[in-house]
């Protein structure tokens, strides 16, 4: 339990940024859908970038190693986006 506690952490402080950001308002998350406000999206990319850097950043400065990746379900992987899509697409409806 007591691993899961830097990963809570950062979630929390991750969500705080989006609600300071009022990036979790209706509005701007309809707005990505309509291609007329692209904040969300922008801010998504930048924290993935920032966190892939840091991943490899952490790895380099030997703090992390880095395992293979396990073999992933793309059938399964495809069905849960379609899902979400169209969750997040009905919901801005």
């Amino acid at each position: 339990m007591i691993a899961l506690l830097p990963a809570l952490v950062v979630g929390f402080i991750f969500g705080w940024i989006l609600q300071k950001a009022r990036l979790t308002q209706y509005s701007k998350i309809v707005n990505v859908f309509r291609f007329t406000d692209l904040t969300v999206l922008k801010f998504m990319l930048t924290s993935i970038v920032v966190g892939g850097v840091g991943i490899y950043l952490l790895r380099d400065l030997g703090i992390v190693t880095l395992t293979g990746t396990t073999p992933t379900y793309i059938v399964g992987n495809l069905i849960g986006g379609v899902i979400f899509g169209v969750g997040m697409a009905w919901a801005g409806f």
